[in-house]
């Protein structure tokens, strides 16, 4: 596990000495504080029209642990009520025999207390109810904490840190789905902020073992990082990501006789964007590498040792929403924490053993984000995908209500000893 942990460090010190962007998907609507919020800035990076925008989207990144945030400076001594609250429905109407159909339907709360010790130092904790549609009990009941200090362009999370799509990976890397059914993350994170700049680096503690536990440790983690090589004013955005996820089991005082398992998966990429008009706002293009490598002891464990994959996406975005048509083409590609779409090796109840040597998918996406209010936007989404190998189209549709919103109680600051 101090390997594990040793190798994250060093990736991350070189990127922030070396190397803003969104994943290829703008899910903006997912992550931001104010979710109905019209867009001021682009979804390849931390760019916007004018750098007077660009400077007040950065500032407010430093002044709240929420990226993008523009309600309130903090204030040493203010306590405030937040309330995140999200529901979905997502039908997935797949009959292959990589990634099995289902639907996911239910709702998710978090309200918390937010207070502000300093002004750079913001502790949260709340409690997460997770109930789905269909099941008369609750799915999860789980206490939250996060302390989040702020320093310049820095952050440093603790807790529950900003999970799932705030890591801003591409769908290969990390499974859209997460934000359903993987939405806590815990353990240690670091983020860089910028203008041109974007760095996350985490490490999320799944699971814990104890002296004499049936079971393994899971440990994940990795880095997302983008560095945008074009000026604030130009109309072409030209951004250069780095990508890197591994997934840990293992643990030295379980009682099982199971082989440690440490897998990695990389993506390097260049994404391009160029504004236009009113009505067709913009073109956008992702295209990406990707890698994955089994560096468990024990090999055999999977019918897979090295993989690799490209991925391609081209979007439009336009005034009624975005249409984007993706690529993906896979050998001997698994990736743990990805979507199931682009594995190498099945994820179905049905046929767990059956793999793909290559495995090649088709996407379409039809995005759009319906304003509310500031506080909460209704997402929809249609995504056709055609299987190569198995000639058949499969489709999946789904909406989601993202509700965030942030009440100031009071200020205890005067009552506190310094």
């Amino acid at each position: 596990m101090s390997k594990f942990l040793k190798i994250l460090v060093s990736i991350g010190a070189v990127l922030v000495t070396a190397s803003a962007a969104r994943a290829q998907v703008d899910n903006r609507a997912f992550v931001v504080e104010h979710p109905g919020k019209p867009r001021m800035f682009s979804v390849l990076c931390f760019a916007a029209s004018s750098k007077a925008q660009v400077d007040s989207v950065v500032a407010d990144q430093k002044r709240r642990p929420d990226a993008y945030n523009t309600a309130h400076f903090p204030v040493a001594g203010n306590v405030h009520l937040s309330l995140n609250a999200f529901t979905f429905f997502k039908d997935n109407e797949y009959f292959n025999k990589i990634v099995d159909g289902y639907t996911l339907f239910g709702t998710q709360l978090n309200p918390q207390l937010v207070y502000y010790p300093t002004k750079d130092l913001c502790l949260e904790a709340g409690v997460f109810l997770w109930k789905d549609f269909g099941n008369p009990t609750l799915q999860q009941v789980r206490p939250t904490y996060r302390a989040t200090w702020t320093v310049k362009n820095h952050q440093f999370i603790l807790g529950n840190i900003r999970s799932h799509l705030n890591h801003n990976y591409i769908e290969p890397l990390f499974n859209f789905e997460r934000v359903m059914l993987k939405p806590l993350e815990e353990g240690v994170q670091y983020r860089h902020l910028g203008q041109r700049l974007f760095v996350d680096v985490w490490v999320d503690w799944q699971r814990q073992q104890y002296r004499y536990s049936n079971y393994q440790e899971e440990i994940a983690g990795g880095i997302s990082s983008s560095y945008r090589l074009t000026t604030d004013q130009s109309a072409w955005q030209v951004a250069v990501p780095f990508q890197f996820t591994a997934t840990h089991h293992g643990g030295q005082i379980d009682t099982l006789n199971k082989p440690l398992q440490t897998l990695f998966n990389e993506a390097f990429g260049l994404e391009v964007r160029r504004s236009l008009g009113q009505h067709v706002r913009a073109v956008r293009f992702n295209a990406y590498a990707l890698g994955f490598q089994d560096h468990s002891f024990t090999f055999g464990q999977l019918p897979f040792k090295n993989g690799t994959a490209f991925y391609l996406n081209g979007t439009l975005e336009t005034k009624y929403g975005d249409a984007m048509l993706s690529y993906f083409e896979g050998e001997h590609f698994i990736s743990p924490l990805g979507g199931d779409l682009y594995q190498g090796l099945s994820r179905t109840v049905s046929d767990p053993t059956y793999a793909e040597t290559v495995r090649r998918v088709l996407l379409l996406r039809l995005l759009r984000d319906f304003r509310i209010s500031d506080a909460a936007a209704l997402t929809v989404r249609v995504e056709p995908v055609y299987d190569f190998r198995g000639r058949k189209t499969d489709f999946s549709f789904g909406f989601y209500l993202n509700f965030r919103q942030e009440w100031l109680l009071e200020n205890v600051g005067s009552r506190v000893r310094q």
